[in-house]
């Protein structure tokens, strides 16, 4: 009689571990993910600042127009003749070809260190510096042209040398002819204007990828710079030391700026309205141009100047969203160094009026009264929107959507621009950067297989997972 053996105790299955997803903290909104997002964030924020801008410079020159015996519109009706030459060129900017652009810069550049010479043979001199030329219509400054024409030549540097880029190429010859430019610049003399073209060196050093390591060195490099530069001459020094304490000489070099203190705290946080400045009434210098933040927080108040701050970020947000989306490295190294100069400029304005910086004489772009400043940023704005128009994204969307004859008219659809170093080549196509064509078989040769002692057959390829594995990685 045989024992029934028990049957063994089914095993315990180990208790499952219960995963809980995280929510992100913050969920970006989504229209952000529109393809056509980033030309529409430019042109808003940039069509904003211009029209407050307008605003802002027919309420501040009115009473110094008045008092020079013009018409008290005159100044803003000048602005606003600059404003549509400005975009026009903006519009120009949008229709450029990338190819285009990258072909004249260097020429452009050349052009443009020959100006600055020239502005200091020929050029009128205004408050003590030859940075003008008197096109009797207007004041030509050379050196705001200058800093985009050298923004989008290193940047077509930069981008022509990025397959063997080295620290070497990278920060020559950037480096010298910036060294060039500066020189020129102090000659007229122009301290603002240089640290402005140094905002511009440091965006293409960054985006070009220059070593943490370089870093410190150029800042110490740069700010002692800056030091000597400043105190090279009394003038400068007494600016520097005016900034330090403004209220030590109330009546001399610190005039301007508690001035401008004053108008701030004036403004509070609803401000006085709109033309109700008592600064503009030939108590704050330049009120119009340098100092027009400080009128802009009079009139506006707190809220005011949030407004403007924020439209700033929005445009320095979409620079570096271009940039990171983009698969042209010149757009992506020229979206750069135009964002970082034109929010760094912005910034340098506002920091010396709420005195946190020493007076350079730079204007805030899109707002301060001048014709050559205004017009150059309108074209800047329509680059960056050229720029966000040629995203895969943005061109695919312009091919396939329905627009009117105007639409198509005003903004052609854009050549998408596809940087080669990240495209995968097929099988049997030549190295990068070699002139040989595919390989081929020689003619007559019998084709490998069993038959052929001492030959392998060549391996089958691999069929892909995903069919469309390629056309995904095809362009990061």
């Amino acid at each position: 009689m045989t024992r029934a053996v028990p049957a063994a105790p089914p095993a315990a299955t180990p208790p499952t571990r219960r995963t809980t997803v995280r929510r992100p903290v913050f969920r970006a909104p989504a229209w952000l993910d529109d393809p056509m997002t980033s030309s529409h964030l430019v042109l808003g924020a940039g069509g904003m600042l211009l029209v407050i801008g307008l605003v802002m410079v027919f309420s501040a020159s009115a009473v110094s127009a008045a008092m020079d015996n013009e018409p008290a519109w005159a100044p803003g009706v000048r602005q606003l003749v600059f404003a549509a030459i400005g975009l026009v060129a903006m519009f120009a900017a949008i229709r450029l070809p990338i190819s285009t652009i990258r072909r004249w810069c260097g020429r452009a550049m050349l052009a443009s260190v020959f100006s600055l010479v020239l502005v200091l043979l020929i050029g009128v001199e205004l408050n003590g510096a030859k940075q003008w030329f008197d096109l009797k219509v207007v004041l030509l400054q050379p050196s705001e042209i200058a800093k985009l024409v050298f923004a989008l030549w290193g940047a077509h540097v930069l981008a022509t040398r990025d397959r063997y880029l080295t620290t070497k190429s990278l920060l020559v010859p950037v480096l010298p002819v910036y060294g060039v430019c500066v020189a020129l610049l102090m000659l007229e003399p122009d301290l603002g204007g240089s640290v402005s073209l140094g905002l511009v060196v440091a965006g293409l050093l960054w985006a070009g990828g220059l070593p943490l390591r370089y870093w410190v060195g150029l800042i110490a490099a740069g700010v002692g710079a800056v030091a000597y530069l400043a105190t090279s001459a009394s003038y400068r020094a007494e600016r520097i030391t005016s900034f330090l304490n403004p209220f030590a000489d109330p009546t001399g070099d610190g005039y301007q700026a508690i001035k401008g203190l004053y108008a701030l705290a004036t403004g509070g946080f609803w401000g006085v309205g709109l033309g109700n400045s008592r600064m503009k009434w030939d108590l704050l210098p330049e009120a119009e141009s340098d100092y027009i933040f400080a009128i802009i927080g009079e009139e506006l108040g707190f809220l005011g100047c949030l407004v403007v701050i924020s439209l700033y970020g929005v445009l320095a947000y979409t620079g570096f969203r271009i940039a990171r989306r983009s698969t042209d490295r010149f757009v992506q190294v020229a979206s750069v160094a135009i964002t970082v100069w034109l929010i760094g400029q912005a910034t340098m304005n506002m920091g010396y009026v709420v005195g946190l910086l020493p007076v350079t004489g730079v204007q805030l772009p899109l707002i301060s009264a001048g014709g050559t400043s205004l017009v150059l940023t309108l074209f800047i704005v329509g680059l960056l929107t050229r720029f966000a128009r040629s995203e895969p994204g943005a061109v695919e969307w312009a091919r396939t959507a329905e627009r009117s004859r105007l639409a198509r008219l005003l903004l052609p659809v854009p050549a998408q621009a596809v940087d080669t170093r990240h495209v995968r080549r097929p099988a049997g196509s030549p190295a990068r950067g070699s002139s040989r064509g595919p390989v081929r078989e020689p003619v007559g040769a019998r084709p490998a297989g069993p038959d052929r002692p001492g030959q392998r057959r060549a391996p089958r390829p691999r069929p892909a997972a995903d069919p469309g594995a390629l056309d995904r990685e095809s362009v990061v």
